[in-house]
């Protein structure tokens, strides 16, 4: 049987324990798992409480933020879309709605970048810098 070149197929093989693994150029299956490594300090900071109390809170912040912008985001994009006469409702001089609701989306990812800043300082990196100092004191 002819050798495939690896940049031609890249196949997938389960070998019947649930693990599947990449054999390219018809050679040897490559695993796609990490070998365990307990003695790593990145695995050791993964595995930590700490870490994922850290992942949590962070997660618990962004997540709502990030919901709310798009919302507000896709808001002013369908009523520029289906409200236009709404949107072109001049309320001082050739000033519109149209355009107050487009400078506030800047103002509003000026304030949201203000509040993550101010969140990050007070709860997040301080957590992270004390985990970073304990999991790089076991290097």
């Amino acid at each position: 049987m002819p050798r495939v070149p690896p940049w031609a197929f890249t196949f997938l093989h389960n070998d019947g324990a649930g693990h599947r693994a990449r054999i390219a150029d018809g050679g040897d299956p490559v695993s796609n798992v990490a070998p365990d490594a307990p003695d790593d300090p990145n695995v050791v900071m993964q595995n930590s409480d700490e870490f994922a109390e850290l992942r949590t809170r962070f997660r618990k912040f962004v997540f709502p933020m990030t919901a709310g912008f798009l919302a507000w985001y896709f808001l002013y994009v369908f009523l520029a879309v289906f409200a236009k006469g709404f949107m072109g409702t001049r309320v001082v001089g050739n000033v519109t709605w149209g355009l107050i609701l487009g400078l506030l989306q800047f103002v509003t990812t000026f304030a949201i970048t203000m509040i993550y800043v101010r969140w990050a300082g007070r709860e997040f990196d301080p957590r992270a810098e004390k985990l970073a100092r304990r999991i790089g004191g076991r290097q």
